[in-house]
C-alpha cells in the first residue's frame, strides 16, 4: 500500500488539482473564494469536503460544543431545507448530534459518494464531478441565508 507520506503527497496532490479547477469559478456574491477551504465566517458551521480510500463527501458540519446551541443550529437549517433543496436540488442526509471520528457529538447535513478512492489518479474526475456543483450550490445557497445566521 501507500507509507503515510505517500498518502500524504497524493491527497495534498488532489487538493490542488481541485483547487486549480475551481479558481476560475467565482462565488455566489461574484468574488473569489478559496473552494477548498471555503469559510462560511460563522464560527462553529463548517462546509467539509472529504476524499477518502472509499468515499468522498460533502456537508455542513455543526460543531459547537454545546449541544443544545448545536440543535438550534440544526433547527435553523430545517426551517430552510426548501431554500437548500432549491440551491442543490437533490436530497442529502441530515443527522442531529451524530458522533464523529473522535466520539464527540456533531450534526451534518451531507451528500456522500461511495466507492471512490482518492488515491486512484482515475477516480478523480468523478469526485471533482461530485464535488463541484454541491460547494457551488452550497455557496449559493449560503449567500441567501448566513445573515440568519450571524446572530447567533
Amino acid at each position: 500500500m501507500y507509507n503515510r507520506a505517500e498518502t500524504s503527497r497524493i491527497r495534498k496532490e488532489f487538493w490542488i488539482k481541485f483547487g486549480q479547477y475551481m479558481k476560475p469559478v467565482p462565488s455566489a456574491s461574484g468574488f473569489r473564494v478559496n473552494w477548498p477551504n471555503y469559510k462560511t465566517n460563522i464560527r462553529n458551521i463548517y462546509f467539509r469536503m472529504k476524499a477518502e480510500r472509499d468515499f468522498a463527501s460533502i456537508g455542513i458540519e455543526i460543531c459547537h460544543a454545546d449541544t443544545e446551541l448545536q440543535e438550534l443550529y440544526f433547527d435553523q437549517f430545517v426551517q430552510l431545507k426548501k431554500l437548500f433543496l432549491n440551491s442543490l436540488n437533490e436530497e442529502w442526509e441530515w443527522k442531529l448530534l451524530s458522533p464523529n471520528e473522535f466520539g464527540q457529538p456533531i450534526s451534518k447535513i451531507e451528500k456522500i459518494l461511495p466507492q471512490v478512492n482518492v488515491m486512484d489518479e482515475k477516480d478523480w474526475p468523478e469526485i471533482i464531478s461530485f464535488f463541484k456543483p454541491r460547494i457551488i450550490g452550497l455557496d449559493d445557497f449560503w449567500e441567501n441565508v448566513k445573515p440568519g445566521f450571524e446572530g447567533l
